[in-house]
């Protein structure tokens, strides 16, 4: 692929694209569309440069949204490529990893759980997997959520008594465990099952899993006949468990399609200028999950264009089942086929059916993205209705968009943790929570103003480096780090004075501040509210702006007891034998395995370390010294 752009000065808008459009090839490829400040505003790609670059050369009969961005754009980038295919796929990437203006964005794009049947033990450990699919096994998924795959493994255990301990554990235990004991585990760590037949279990676990359910299911039917026949009751009992956790993971599946092995369906769903859509994933004839999407899209662009740009962005990361079952028709179906049989290495097909039980499946997923738009259009009507009435109570100029709340946390100073969790018209916004451990050495343990000075300082420098917070068009899309409209500290007028000096500090005014304290004897409902220049005061203990405020308060006092607990916990799990000089993880390992313990390695003599395998005399008197030195 080459790549080319132009540095010369160039008017914005149609004339600055029509220059670029003379020096453009007839190929295929990708275009990027750039603003006053090098932002990027929208990515497209094209079967020829050329001709597509030239519909943005005249502004009349362009949506309004296209016209925008088109007197926007102030420089543009081209990659050419071998096909138009390519030009998809990148498009797709760019798209997902640089979230431009004005494309469709795919929101909330994490991992989807997998269950992963490991191949690296003679006794494999069936465990819940996400990441790259790296690790010697077969998986199976995608499943909709980490619930869906705890439900199915707790029902493979009862069924098919696998282990689900780790190799650590595994290694060291002298008797059975708790979960043998309640029937979930044929105890292979001491020997209770051998090889062959512990293989011939999680054979049977894959047949499951692959959509031999029923199968299987009359192999153990016949096989519980079978010991009852022979008297051997205690057998055929363990068969009817193993019969009744099986059906139990069909029964929680919910709709199970009878002749679709394998799809993902996609049904899009408009109401109130949004879009939802609901993905259902099919594997081995079983319904493993579903998740809605709610895609960031012009409200203009029609339903078929964003399901398709949609598609292209989830499929970007993760490899495309056989068949995708569509509510609607997408733009450039074959050239969309194409692109994902290239991603998966093998064919994939898009249809939009029109009878039977794949119509059957898209309109239960249709009807499921109408009531999950409903709801959400109902619960964003409620937020505006608190983000207005939080303004009125302020006296703010609007409803704020964006809201930031602080807290810190530490047990008598230390592990301090700073916190920030966000919140806005869709709610809590929790991948933009933000966790400081407090650097400052020189901080008194417990200082809370200290630890809210250093938490907001480095907040809004960092603010700052990216682009002042005054001063911007309007129309300009939010950078990297999004200003706030109000700061909510938790505290009273001290902290609140930290805040606002800081603020003043760095030269930013235009942002409102507001501290939450606890009220008297601490009581819920009591809590005192306090503004620069203005007297504290309360709110009716039944006002509904006082609920979001105390929500607000809780959610932020969550974050940060729970990032303080994450740092004490890993100060915790941390070895004395780290700080040692040259003692390395395989002595650490060599150490704990002779002695037990990082307290017993403390307490052993010069001679006892020194008869450790791997450790030299002279790093046995370091590790004598580090715990023997005298001052």
């Amino acid at each position: 692929m080459a790549q080319q752009r132009s540095d010369k000065p160039l008017p914005t808008g149609p004339a600055l694209i029509r220059d670029y459009v003379r020096r453009l090839p007839n190929a295929p490829g990708v275009y990027r569309m750039l603003g006053a400040r090098d932002e990027l505003l929208y990515v497209g790609k094209a079967r020829n440069l050329k001709k597509r670059v030239a519909n943005y050369t005249k502004l009349a009969g362009q949506p309004a949204r296209i016209g925008r961005m088109i007197l926007a754009t102030a420089a543009m980038e081209f990659i050419t490529t071998e096909t138009e295919t390519e030009a998809l796929l990148l498009e797709a990437n760019l798209i997902k990893r640089l979230k431009p203006r004005y494309n469709v964005l795919l929101r909330d794009d994490k991992s989807f759980p997998y269950i992963l049947v490991r191949h690296d033990h003679d006794f494999p450990q069936v465990e819940k997997y996400r990441g790259a699919q790296n690790r010697p096994g077969d998986y199976y998924g995608p499943f909709a959520s980490a619930g869906a795959v705890n439900s199915t493994l707790n029902s493979l255990q009862k069924a098919f008594l696998l282990r689900s301990c780790s190799d650590s554990v595994f290694q060291n235990r002298t008797r059975p465990c708790l979960l043998h004991q309640i029937k979930r585990c044929s105890a292979p760590c001491v020997g209770l099952i051998d090889k062959q037949r512990y293989a011939g279990l999680v054979t049977q676990a894959q047949e499951f899993l692959t959509g031999g359910a029923q199968d299987l299911r009359d192999r153990l039917t016949g096989a519980m006949q079978d010991a009852s026949a022979a008297l051997d009751f205690e057998q055929a009992a363990l068969y009817r468990d193993r019969i009744r956790a099986l059906s139990a993971v069909q029964a929680h599946q919910g709709i199970n399609p009878g002749s679709t092995k394998e799809a993902d369906v996609f049904a899009a769903y408009q109401q109130g200028g949004q879009t939802c859509i609901q993905l259902f994933f099919f594997r081995s004839g079983q319904n493993w999950g579903n998740r809605a999407y709610f895609p960031r899209a012009d409200r203009s662009l029609p339903i078929g264009e964003i399901l398709g740009a949609f598609i292209g962005q989830f499929y970007d990361n993760k490899p495309p089942p056989r068949l995708l079952l569509l509510s609607h028709r997408v733009d450039e179906p074959a050239l969309l086929c194409e692109a994902l049989s290239v991603r998966a290495g093998r064919k994939v097909t898009l249809s939009v059916p029109v009878r039977g039980e794949k119509k059957a499946l898209v309109a239960h997923a249709l009807n499921n993205a109408r009531e999950a738009l409903e709801r959400k259009l109902a619960e964003s009507a409620s937020q505006e209705k608190l983000l207005q009435g939080l303004a009125q109570t302020l006296e703010l100029p609007a409803p704020p968009r964006r809201i930031e709340v602080y807290d810190n946390s530490h047990i008598q100073g230390t592990h301090p943790v700073g916190a920030m969790i966000v919140a806005g018209p869709d709610g809590f916004q929790k991948a933009q929570y933000r966790k400081f451990n407090i650097r400052d050495t020189a901080i008194t343990p417990g200082d809370d103003y200290a630890m809210m000075r250093e938490v907001l300082t480095r907040r809004f420098r960092r603010l700052q480096a990216e682009r002042a917070p005054s001063g911007l068009p309007s129309d300009l899309p939010p950078g990297p780090k999004q200003w706030p409209d109000l700061v909510i500290i938790d505290g009273g007028t001290g902290q609140l004075n930290v805040a606002r000096d800081i603020l003043a500090e760095l030269g930013i005014g235009n942002i409102a501040l507001l501290a939450v304290s606890k009220g008297p004897d601490r009581d819920a409902g009591r809590e005192r509210f306090h503004q620069p220049q203005k007297a504290a005061f309360s709110l009716d203990p039944r006002d509904p702006v006082l609920y979001f405020l105390q929500r607000l308060r809780d959610e932020a006092h969550r974050f940060a007891i729970g990032s303080h607990r994450n740092r004490r916990k890993g100060a915790v799990a941390a070895s004395p034998l780290d700080a040692i000089a040259g003692i390395g993880p395989k002595r650490k390992r060599a150490l704990l395995n002779h002695f037990g313990s990082a307290r017993d390695v403390s307490r052993a003599g010069l001679t006892d370390l020194k008869a450790v395998p791997g450790i030299s005399a002279a790093a046995a008197q370091r590790i004598y010294d580090h715990f023997n030195a005298t001052d």
